[in-house]
């Protein structure tokens, strides 16, 4: 495998989901594989899962790891071809990114939208000048659009918390106070379009994800209606897609422990960080429904995986 970017990368998703739930059980057995290799992590947004998982995953695998917040510690990067630089970005991304693969062995990028133009984000501009030019494989820390290492670890959760072979799985969405990126649910339909689930989304009227990842999903817009019967509920907020970077305003969506009462037990997931008592009230989310610390821990088994794949291409 030369990148992970999307689920494209991954050939067999509930394969793989299997893989990584048998290296939870052996994490240290592949402690060899990464020796004199570095991990280049390059994070232009805040992180805290995706860092500290990442790193311990290479260094399971006897990896180093170099990090880099670019924008606190780097140079601002020009990304159009063919401009005269006296303004204010300082450096190129074709020197860039070709110094830090010249550095690095694999490179994970994290770069989240802007949420004014949907062009420009769903271009994946950054992530892909980084494919182009870095000269090393490049893992998806989650893009403007896709977050496919959280994906990863949602399916290897689902796996392991199912107790009927074809899941009813409900993406529902959920208020939030400020507009946040489509990557989360975007990856996660793809993902759950590539396995056996029946697979459903709800969210409010306007704020629709684009039909290119939703794929075979089936539409709600009656929360209620989605979480009957279900057997997984996750939980999560997304700006609109329609209307770029609306925040929407539907209060009445944040998860209860109450709404999960007409669900079959279903299991509770969010992908933190979550803002309590406005997406997840207390209740629901301390409830014995939420595997969501099961989620955040299965990260660092899906980083590991692909990295293992990476390095054994």
């Amino acid at each position: 495998m030369n990148h992970f970017l999307s689920v494209e990368d991954c050939p067999n998703p509930l394969g793989w989901a299997h893989e990584a739930i048998k290296l939870k059980e052996h994490p240290f057995q592949d402690k060899l594989f990464g020796i004199n290799k570095t991990l280049g992590l390059v994070f232009f947004n805040s992180s805290l899962r995706t860092r500290l998982s990442m790193t311990r995953a290479a260094q399971n695998l006897g990896m180093q790891t170099i990090s880099l917040n670019v924008s606190t510690d780097g140079w601002q990067l020009e990304m159009d071809e063919g401009v005269v630089m006296n303004g204010k970005n300082a450096e190129h991304i074709s020197e860039a990114a070709t110094v830090m693969g010249g550095y690095c062995d694999v490179l994970g990028v994290r770069a989240f939208p802007s949420l004014v133009n949907v062009s420009d984000d769903y271009s994946e501009k950054l992530l892909l000048a980084f494919k182009k030019y870095a000269g090393v494989p490049i893992i998806n820390l989650e893009s403007a659009t896709l977050h496919p290492l959280q994906s990863l670890a949602d399916l290897m959760t689902i796996e392991e918390h199912k107790k009927v072979s074809k899941p009813k799985v409900v993406l529902t969405w959920a208020p939030h106070i400020k507009a946040l990126p489509q990557a989360v649910p975007n990856s996660f339909a793809q993902w759950m379009n590539r396995v056996d689930v029946d697979f459903h989304i709800a969210q409010p009227a306007g704020m629709e994800l684009d039909e290119a990842f939703t794929g075979e999903a089936k539409i709600h817009y009656d929360q209620s209606a989605a979480l009957r019967d279900a057997h997984f509920v996750y939980v999560k907020n997304w700006s609109s897609f329609k209307e770029y970077g609306s925040v929407g305003n539907a209060p009445s969506w944040m998860m209860t422990l109450e709404k999960l009462k007409d669900t079959s037990n279903a299991k509770l997931m969010h992908c933190l960080p979550v803002r309590r008592n406005v997406v997840i009230a207390d209740d629901a989310m301390d409830s014995a429904h939420s595997i969501i610390q099961d989620q955040a821990k299965n990260r660092l088994y899906s980083a590991q995986l692909v990295l293992r794949k990476i390095l054994t291409q």
